[in-house]
């Protein structure tokens, strides 16, 4: 009989533990879900996302980038060779091919 007792005693206070933490659990899905709508309510007063992408868009194209310098055309010309592609090499005389294979020797 007090073994009885005593699994009662030990049932009744594990249950009152278990409740516990099924309220507390209740309690905060109840506020994640408070939460998210109040996000949603927050998404649904704004504006369209693609109607702000191309505002910003058209105000990045019509202004300069203020770090580059601007430029009106080349102001020297010997810089445009390091923009420039390649040379072709067949128009090369022979002097310049003696200076090229004295290099790779």
């Amino acid at each position: 009989m007090q073994i009885e007792k005593l699994d009662s005693i030990k049932s009744a206070a594990a249950d009152t533990r278990g409740k516990h933490r099924v309220l507390a659990e209740l309690k905060r899905l109840e506020q994640e879900t408070h939460h998210l709508e109040e996000e949603l309510d927050q998404l649904e007063k704004m504006e369209a996302v693609s109607a702000v992408c191309k505002e910003i868009l058209s105000n990045v194209e019509t202004r300069p980038d203020p770090l580059l310098p601007t430029t009106h055309g080349p102001t020297n010309p010997s810089w445009d060779q390091w923009f420039e592609g390649p040379q072709d090499e067949a128009g090369a005389g022979p002097e310049e091919d003696r200076v090229s294979s004295r290099l790779l020797v």
